[in-house]
């Protein structure tokens, strides 16, 4: 069996709004059914929908057997650090990263993700540029995940003023790999609610069930530089800076 090589001919004109229980229910359990390729992304990222007690909505599935070869992370592990994502957006409460999981699908194991429609008419550069508070806790949460890949066309904007993130696979890193197109805020003080919510993750990264979910999808060492990084960013109180030793921005940026 092999994917469609095109982009999907027919879309969902919206993705319904429903709650992340809810959402999460679908993804796990429902049907899914792949309707096109999105042809851009680097890895195998299928446009599919996922049906269950007669309601229908769109996702994103990516399975592991169509991951390449990275020379930095090991093979077969972006689902699972896709997941992860989701878990740490979860417990921050932030709702960065759309409802996603990991299961079986028509090519195997792998994410799959609820998909979200963006509004199409904001100025994508011009939110990346903003000092827009929503995207602000998005430097936080890719500061404490180690994001290595936050391009702007990563952001998904909402009309409802929501911005998403997405593609998340090459975050956890247990060395120091923040590369994001989100600098505006470097060196500057963490928000109060940031610094609230920071405690929260290092409290359920110690001992609550973030700490206890993501040992099931990273390795130990990887855990452990999660808190690392979240107990760095209470110490300091301040928003990271670039690494002399890695570049600042993904390439290509948008």
């Amino acid at each position: 069996m092999s994917a469609p090589e095109s982009e999907p001919a027919v879309r969902h004109s919206h993705t319904p709004v429903m709650d992340d229980e809810r959402a999460l229910k679908l993804l796990r359990d429902g049907r899914l059914d792949v309707v096109g390729r999105l042809v851009e992304a680097t890895n195998l990222t299928l446009y599919c929908s996922v049906t269950l007690a007669g309601r229908t909505v769109a996702c994103v599935y990516k399975p592991v057997r169509g991951e390449r070869p990275l020379w930095d992370f090991p093979d077969g592990t972006l689902a699972a650090r896709e997941v992860a994502a989701f878990e740490v957006s979860q417990t921050t409460g932030w709702q960065i990263v759309p409802p996603t999981v990991y299961r079986d699908g028509p090519f195997g194991p792998g994410m799959c993700q609820l998909w979200i429609d963006t509004e199409r008419e904001i100025d994508l550069m011009r939110l990346v540029r903003s000092r827009n508070p929503v995207v602000r806790r998005m430097a936080v949460f890719d500061a404490v995940v180690n994001n290595a890949d936050r391009k702007g066309g990563h952001l998904l904007p909402l009309p409802t003023g929501h911005v998403y993130g997405v593609d998340h696979g090459v975050c956890f890193a247990a060395e120091d790999k923040l590369r994001t197109v989100l600098w505006q805020w470097r060196g500057k003080p963490l928000a109060r609610e940031a610094v609230a919510v920071l405690a929260k993750l290092e409290r359920e990264l110690e001992s609550g069930a973030l700490g206890r979910r993501l040992r099931e999808l990273l390795t130990q060492a990887e855990v452990e530089a999660t808190w690392q990084r979240v107990r760095r960013l209470l110490d300091t109180g301040l928003h990271p800076s670039p690494s002399e030793d890695w570049p600042a921005i993904p390439w290509p940026p948008i």
